[in-house]
């Protein structure tokens, strides 16, 4: 059972991730005969507290409301992936919550406190796709997963960005309350009860640059290209008047993958702009970006997106696309 939730409150709190806390844990929905937590908003730092953009908020919990929560949430703030460091005695706290059981919670950049905290030490765990490098840069005993749309790794549960949190929100109080409860708040929010797919299917991955006139250049342009040609080490190392040793070895140089990983990248690539921009069948989407029919791609997609590409043209496709 869920019965303590308590949100702590940094300056610079994001509006919308604080939203998501309350929401799920803090409206009452008693009279859908659903379980009410104890929900408290929890002071951090000296108040009135800003929140952003341009709110600010003050609330009669200090740090020792802490202490009888089950679980602790902690929002994202929008300087908390630069910012120095955080109060000491909220990083204590965390750390005796974990120790007597509780469970702590970050939604998006939180992830910074916890990992202030020491909680991300040797842990599973994951942030917003835009910060991943720089939690393994101040945290580099995180076992980071920058793919996923949250992490339960025991008393540490970590979400990635912004809507993640509902995503995570939703399994815990799955997890506590049970199927019927969360499929419920989530009707209630009109928001689905699980989402398929991780976070890598919202990363941009932009195209690369033009590089120069190099052999390895000269190859990746031409590669981009011809993506719905066949392609093999012997083809591209003859086009650019290379030995195929070399010109894998030194394809391995440059970019730092091998030339069908690089391939496989890209056509995923054009793959994902053809299902959002344009009304191709699945089908002449995979023949386009060179995954020859639909199965194929299905099967990349799900590899490297964790979803299908049907999920991902209704999930990212405008209304107003025209053939």
């Amino acid at each position: 059972m869920l019965k303590n939730v308590a949100a702590v409150l940094l300056h610079e709190v994001n509006a919308f991730e604080l939203g998501v806390l309350c929401e799920v844990f803090g409206a009452d929905r008693s009279d859908q005969g659903l379980p009410v937590q104890d929900f408290a908003l929890v002071a951090a730092e000296p108040q009135p507290l800003r929140v952003n953009p341009g709110v600010t908020m003050n609330t009669p919990y200090g740090l020792e409301r802490l202490a009888e929560a089950d679980l602790i949430a902690v929002p994202a703030g929008r300087d908390y992936a630069t910012r120095d460091g955080f109060p000491e005695p909220l990083l204590q706290a965390l750390r005796d919550a974990v120790d007597r059981g509780a469970r702590v919670l970050s939604v998006c950049t939180g992830a910074f406190v916890l990992g202030a905290a020491g909680l991300l030490d040797g842990r599973r765990c994951t942030t917003h796709w835009m910060h991943v490098d720089n939690l393994a840069l101040r945290h580099p005993t995180a076992c980071i997963e920058p793919d996923v749309l949250y992490v339960d790794a025991g008393p540490v549960i970590t979400s990635a960005g912004t809507a993640a949190g509902i995503d995570a929100c939703l399994h815990l109080l799955r997890e506590a309350e049970g199927s019927k409860v969360a499929n419920a708040v989530a009707r209630r929010m009109v928001v689905p009860p699980h989402r398929d797919g991780g976070q890598a299917q919202y990363i941009e991955h932009p195209l690369p640059a033009v590089r120069g006139e190099d052999a390895i250049g000269t190859a990746l342009t031409w590669m981009q290209e011809h993506l719905d040609e066949e392609m093999t080490v012997e083809l591209l190392a003859a086009h650019v008047h290379l030995a195929p040793r070399t010109f894998a070895r030194r394809f391995h140089q440059e970019t730092g993958t091998t030339p069908y990983q690089w391939m496989l990248g890209q056509r995923l690539l054009l793959a994902q702009h053809l299902l959002e921009d344009t009304a191709l069948t699945v089908d002449a989407v995979a023949a386009r970006a060179g995954f020859g029919n639909a199965a194929a791609l299905r099967h990349h997609f799900l590899r490297r997106l964790d979803t299908t590409p049907q999920a991902y043209r209704r999930t990212f496709r405008g209304s107003g696309t025209a053939p």
